[in-house]
């Protein structure tokens, strides 16, 4: 098999645009032989880009047809381990959008049952492309900014007018969506914040429902994560705030980097910190530094997920983004939901029963005042 038959599950914006990319050659070891949709309308839109897969308002055909080695799922989120399970119990190698899901239990089964399986599982965190995180992580796991201290990422350029939130029913909803901007636009960023920092104990949060927006989840929130040397992290974002930042900031014992507009600026100490407090004499002294940088422009890192899928599946190479990674972003943002549901501390691994409890009251919720 020099290529992988992909099947599309949603073709909405995201599962268009993968068609899209793949139909213009950016995928060349990946070919779109079968879509799914439960809205015609979409599945016709996919043909026009496609017209030569097949397509089926049914899923579970869909993954019967034979047509396909592996799937895509861009559907929304309570529905990713749905699917992601259906497909690995028929041999299928799945990528899928993220959030992997909106709880955690649900994460871990499907991570069991793509262990079971033996296939491909990955999930698209295309920001781990990006050069300028694989240079901080890289920094951070050599050990070159020494013990770690603190992270600080202020992400607050996901910024939404009300129509985007209008612009779908299951949109701004728990029932629909599962949350707000720590489900929707963040997840990029709290994998990143554990990619690249770890993952921390515990996490007290405070998220505001529906503060900028005429909607019932959050769209403003501010984390505090602990570790168990110490260290610290915030994060703070937002859909409300305009213009926004990107500004991710990470110290260590020996120095500190900085990411913000497509350039990582690196600090690094002569004497690390901790020895230098101590030693020096002089009480308004600091370290003496050296200093480089570098700069990167965001590449596309959706086709760049893709083939790095088709290259796993059809060479065996590790995948950028196992999806199995999935479970630790929607652990720290499971944790500070609870943390604000709350008003307390939320350990990691987070309280399952617990969170699932609140969540589906607030569901219940939802669905009493339709």
């Amino acid at each position: 098999m020099d290529k992988i038959r992909l099947g599309i599950i949603g073709v909405g914006n995201m599962g268009t645009g993968h068609l899209q990319n793949i139909a213009d050659g950016m995928c060349p070891r990946i070919e779109v032989t079968a879509v799914s949709d439960i809205v015609p309308e979409k599945l016709g839109r996919a043909k026009t880009i496609c017209p030569s897969i097949e397509c089926f308002c049914d899923t579970d055909a869909m993954l019967d047809s034979g047509l396909i080695d592996a799937v895509l799922i861009a559907v929304p989120h309570y529905d990713h381990p749905t699917y992601a399970i259906k497909s690995f119990e028929r041999g299928l190698h799945v990528i899928t959008e993220k959030p992997a899901g909106v709880y955690t239990r649900q994460v871990r089964e499907m991570n069991e049952a793509a262990e079971k399986a033996g296939v491909t599982f990955g999930i698209m965190f295309n920001q781990r492309s990006n050069p300028l995180f694989t240079r901080a992580r890289e920094i951070v796991k050599s050990g070159q900014l020494g013990e770690l201290k603190r992270m600080v990422w202020i992400i607050t350029n996901w910024y939404r007018t009300q129509s985007y939130y209008d612009s779908g029913s299951w949109r701004a909803t728990w029932d629909g969506e599962g949350g707000g901007v720590l489900l929707n636009q963040a997840p990029h960023n709290l994998d990143l914040w554990q990619w690249i920092f770890g993952m921390p104990k515990r996490v007290r949060a405070f998220c505001s429902f529906g503060k900028y927006h005429n909607v019932a989840i959050e769209d403003d929130v501010t984390i505090y994560g602990e570790y168990d040397n110490g260290a610290t992290a915030t994060f703070i974002t937002t859909t409300g705030e305009a213009p926004g930042t990107n500004r991710l900031e990470i110290s260590g014992d020996r120095g500190k980097i900085v990411l913000e507009n497509g350039t990582l600026k690196w600090t690094k100490l002569k004497t690390p910190e901790r020895e230098f407090c101590f030693t020096s004499e002089v009480g308004f002294a600091c370290p003496e530094t050296e200093y480089e940088e570098f700069t990167a422009k965001e590449p596309d890192g959706h086709p760049i997920l893709l083939n790095d899928f088709a290259n796993a599946i059809l060479d065996g190479t590790p995948l950028l983004a196992p999806g199995y990674e999935g479970l630790n972003s929607l652990s720290i943002s499971n944790a500070a939901y609870l943390s604000a549901w709350t008003d307390d501390w939320a350990e990691i691994p987070v309280n399952e029963e617990l969170f699932e409890k609140h969540l589906n009251e607030l569901r219940m919720s939802e669905k009493k005042t339709q």
